[in-house]
This record gives C-alpha cells, sequence and structure tokens, in this order.
C-alpha cells in the first residue's frame, strides 16, 4: 500500500510538472521565437539569431514529454485492478505517442545541418533558395511525427478515462473530465491531420496539458492520503 501510494505521489508530481514546464515552453516561443517568417528563406536566415530560444524550447520540451511517462505508468499502476485491460490499453497508447513525439522534438538539431550549408561561401540564390525547400520538407517530417503522436495521446487518456468509470477513488467526474479531454484532443488531431496547415493541432496540445495537471493533482492526493491503520483483535 505505501508503495503504491509513492507511485502516485511522483505519477501526480511528473503529471503537474510537466503541464507547468509545457506553459513555459509557450511563453519561451510567444516571447523569444515569434511569429513565423513571411517567406520560406525566413526559416534559414533567422535561425541563429533564436537559437538559443529554439534550444530552451525544444530542451523543455523534450523534458516535458519524458515526465508525462511516469504519470501514465502511475495511472495504469492505479487503475489495475478496477480495469487492468483498459488502464494498460490507455498507458501504453499514450507511452507509445509520447514516445513518437519525443523523436521529433529537437528541431533545432535537426535542421542545424541545412543552415551549415547555407553558410558556405560557394552558395548561389538558386542554392539558397534549395537549402530552404529542405529546410520546408523536414519540418514537414517534424510535423508528421507530433501530430501522429497527438492522435495516439488523447485515444490512449481516453482508454484511461474508461477505466477510471470503473474506481471510486477517481470516480464520474474524473473519468468523465478524462474522456472529454481525450476525446478533444483526439478530435483536433484529426483535424490537424485533415488540415496540417491549421492551429487547430494546438487543442489537442491543451488538452494534454490540462489533463496531465488535472488529473496529476488528483493522482498526488491519492497517493498522500494517509494509510488506513489495520486494527489487530
Amino acid at each position: 500500500m505505501q508503495q503504491e501510494q509513492s507511485v502516485l505521489r511522483w505519477g501526480g508530481l511528473a503529471g503537474m510538472l510537466g503541464s507547468i514546464v509545457f506553459i513555459v515552453v509557450f511563453v519561451i516561443v510567444g516571447v523569444f521565437v515569434g511569429d513565423d517568417p513571411a517567406n520560406i528563406e525566413g526559416w534559414v536566415t533567422r535561425f541563429p539569431d533564436i537559437y538559443t530560444a529554439r534550444l530552451f524550447e525544444n530542451g523543455l520540451y523534450l523534458f516535458v514529454l519524458v515526465i508525462w511517462i511516469p504519470h501514465m505508468l502511475a495511472l495504469a499502476y492505479a487503475l489495475r485492478r478496477a480495469h487492468l485491460p483498459l488502464a494498460l490499453f490507455g498507458s501504453v497508447i499514450s507511452i507509445v505517442g509520447l514516445t513518437i513525439m519525443i523523436a521529433g522534438a529537437l528541431t533545432h538539431v535537426a535542421v542545424n545541418p541545412l543552415y551549415m550549408l547555407s553558410q558556405l561561401p560557394d552558395m548561389n540564390t538558386a542554392d539558397q533558395r534549395s537549402i530552404a525547400l529542405m529546410w520546408q520538407a523536414t519540418w514537414g517530417i517534424l510535423d508528421a511525427l507530433l501530430i501522429a503522436g497527438l492522435l495516439l495521446v488523447p485515444f490512449g487518456i481516453a482508454g484511461l478515462g474508461v477505466a477510471m468509470s470503473a474506481d471510486d477513488r477517481f470516480g464520474k467526474l474524473y473519468a468523465g473530465i478524462t474522456v472529454g479531454l481525450g476525446s478533444i484532443g483526439l478530435l483536433a488531431a484529426i483535424g490537424a491531420m485533415i488540415a496540417p496547415e491549421s492551429l487547430i493541432a494546438a487543442g489537442a496540445v491543451f488538452a494534454l496539458i490540462f489533463f496531465n495537471f488535472i488529473i496529476g493533482w488528483k493522482t498526488f492526493r491519492l497517493g498522500s492520503q494517509p494509510i488506513p491503520l489495520k486494527i489487530v483483535a
């Protein structure tokens, strides 16, 4: 019992901390990175000016995705008695989705070789434009990883929500919140898959942030409850 509470406590803290750090990532992007450039060449030319901001942004984003994994594991552990199949299904699908997103987290590393090529002295205008096009193609691959992850994580979260409905410690309220956020995230991710150029993927991201903070808080509270004493007659 004490071990289970420790798992829930640390897992809940991981979920909440990840959500808070993710908000910091948005602040960094808004303040230090800013809007996308007006043309594709702008992606290359402004790279050194925002490199430090991208470094912190991507590093913290990677941290968030990694630290959310223990939260998913803690939920699977907590829900194993209530509904083991859905607890395993939801956590595994969510972790696979997070892993896919982790693969595309360090965007500055992916495009850095292209920037180094653009700085070669024998680069002409045609070469520079080709590099800009390759830059956009690289971002397209990274976006594909992001959307794939955003499709899987909310789907797994919805499964965890159904499992929560069978656990009195979470109850119908938190089960409904989880299923609702998972559904919103999944619909937003489907929209992003259909129209990748839209900003609808942000809906899926915020659904993950709210889920990990709200359910993380609930999980932490469950792990912080005093252990009932057994009275021996």
